[in-house]
C-alpha cells in the first residue's frame, strides 16, 4: 500500500503531472484533480454506444434524448419521480467518486458536524499516491464538518477513510452499512467495498441504483449544504499551519468551465476503470433534476448539459388540482359493527399538491392511474396513486386516512 501524502505540501504557483493526472495549486497545498487524467488524453471521436437510442424513446409520445458519451445514465425529476431520459440503466458499472455521496449522506445521518476527528494512521496512509487527497496527517484534527466538506469538494479519498472510521468503528463497517443503507433505497444493482470509490471489481452499481442514492442524500438538508458548496477555508490545524482552500470540482457550478444556468451542485468521479462519472442537480422554475452519468468522456460535464438541456426544455410539471379530492374506501364488516352508525367508508385526503412530469403539452386527462392502499404497522393507512403515460410512470400521489379506527372508538358520541 502506498502512503497517501507521501507527496508533501507544495507552495503556490507550482504544478506537476502525477500518475497521469495533473496537479493544481492552491495557496500553500497543491492537490491532485480526479478529473483531469481524463482530460489530457485524447478521446475518441464518439463513445461505442454514442448512437445508442435511449430506452426512453421507446415511450408513446416521449420526446427523443440526445446522444450522449455516457455508457449509462439517468435523468429524472426530483419532485415527481419521473425518469425524463433512461440510457443502460441497469449496467452494473465502476462508481469512482460519486460513492462519495452515498458515504456523506450516512455521514450526515449519523454524525454531529460540531465533533472532532482525528486522523489516524490508516486513514491518512491508506489511499493510493496521486489519488484526490487534502494531505492530512497522522494526528491531524478536524470538524467533522470540514471533513465532509473535503471529501465533497477536493474528493479527499483519506477523509472517507477517516469519517467512515468515525461513523462505524472501522472501514469494514462502514462499507456493511453504506450496503445496508442502499438496499433500503432499493438499490437491486449495487455493492459496495470501499467509502471512496477508489478501483476495486467488487465495486460497482448502476445509473438507476446511484439516482435513488443521489435522491435521497438531495431530501437530507445537512447533505445539501455541503453538494451545493462551491469554496470553503479550512484554517491551520494542529499538523498544518496554513489555511487549506477548498474547491468544488462541478465545472457547471456558476464561474466554473462548463457553468450552466441552474445547476445547484453535484459530485464528480474518475477513474481509469471507471471513465468520468458525474452526478448533477439542478432547478428551472418549478422543476429540479438530478441526472447520473457513468463510464462517460470529458468530465461527463457535455453530456450532462445535453441531459439538462432535454429535460428543461420538452417537459414540465402539471399540478392535477386533486388536492380536495377525497378517496373513500369501505371499512370491513368487524370496523362497521364497532362503530355503529358511524357509516360504512372513511375518507382519504391528500396533504400536498399532485404533480406529474409530461412532455410539453400533453393533456393530462388522458393518464391512467393505478391505486392501491398500503397498510401501516402503525398509524394511518395510506392511498398511492401513480399516474402513467403509456405505462411510464410520471409522478404519484398520496393520500392519508382521515381518522384512524383507534381514534374514532374513542369519542364518546360512538
Amino acid at each position: 500500500m502506498f502512503k497517501g501524502n507521501f507527496y508533501k505540501i507544495i507552495k503556490q504557483g507550482m504544478s506537476a503531472l502525477l500518475c497521469g493526472g495533473l496537479l493544481f495549486s492552491q495557496p500553500g497545498i497543491v492537490y491532485a484533480s480526479e478529473n483531469t487524467a481524463a482530460q489530457v488524453t485524447a478521446a475518441p471521436e464518439h463513445s461505442s454506444t454514442y448512437s445508442q437510442a435511449a430506452d426512453t424513446d421507446s415511450i408513446k409520445g416521449w420526446p427523443a434524448g440526445p446522444n450522449i458519451e455516457g455508457e449509462s445514465a439517468v435523468l429524472m425529476d426530483a419532485v415527481t419521480d419521473t425518469v425524463l431520459y433512461s440510457k443502460n440503466a441497469d449496467n452494473k458499472l465502476y462508481p469512482a467518486s460519486i460513492t462519495k455521496i452515498m458515504t456523506a449522506l450516512l455521514v450526515c445521518e449519523n454524525l454531529d458536524m460540531n465533533d472532532s476527528l482525528t486522523m489516524s494512521e490508516a486513514a491518512a496512509y491508506g489511499i493510493e499516491a496521486g489519488s484526490s487527497t487534502i494531505y492530512a496527517e497522522t494526528g491531524e484534527v478536524f470538524t467533522v464538518e470540514q471533513a465532509v466538506m473535503a471529501l465533497m469538494l477536493e474528493s479527499a479519498n483519506e477523509m472517507a477513510l477517516a469519517l467512515a472510521e468515525k461513523t462505524s468503528g472501522s472501514v469494514k463497517k462502514f462499507v456493511e452499512l453504506m450496503n445496508q443503507r442502499a438496499t433500503q433505497l432499493g438499490c437491486k444493482h449495487t455493492h459496495f467495498n470501499n467509502p471512496n470509490g477508489l478501483h476495486d471489481e467488487k465495486h460497482y452499481t448502476t445509473a438507476n441504483d446511484m439516482m435513488k442514492i443521489a435522491k435521497a442524500a438531495w431530501y437530507n438538508p445537512l447533505f445539501r449544504k455541503f453538494v451545493t458548496t462551491q469554496t470553503y477555508e479550512i484554517p491551520p490545524t494542529n499538523k498544518q499551519p496554513e489555511t487549506r482552500y477548498l474547491l468544488n470540482h462541478h465545472k457547471m457550478l456558476a464561474g466554473q468551465s462548463y457553468a450552466y444556468d441552474g445547476v445547484l451542485g453535484g459530485k464528480t468521479g474518475y477513474t481509469t476503470n471507471a471513465g468520468n462519472t458525474l452526478v448533477t442537480y439542478a432547478k428551472r422554475g418549478n422543476s429540479i433534476l438530478i441526472a447520473v452519468v457513468l463510464n462517460s468522456t470529458n468530465g461527463a460535464f457535455p453530456d450532462t448539459a445535453s441531459l439538462l438541456d432535454y429535460g428543461f426544455n420538452n417537459f414540465e410539471k402539471a399540478d392535477l388540482n386533486v388536492d380536495s379530492d377525497p378517496v373513500t374506501t369501505p371499512f370491513l364488516p368487524c370496523e362497521k359493527y364497532l362503530l355503529k352508525d358511524n357509516g360504512n367508508t372513511n375518507l382519504f385526503h391528500y396533504i400536498r399538491h399532485v404533480y406529474v412530469t409530461v412532455p410539453i403539452g400533453t393533456d393530462t386527462g388522458t393518464l391512467t392511474k393505478k391505486q392501491w392502499v398500503l397498510n401501516n404497522s402503525v398509524g394511518p393507512k395510506r392511498i398511492k396513486s401513480k399516474y402513467y403515460l403509456d405505462d411510464h410512470m410520471v409522478g404519484y400521489g398520496m393520500q392519508y386516512e382521515k381518522e384512524i379506527l383507534s381514534d374514532l372508538l374513542l369519542q364518546t358520541s360512538l
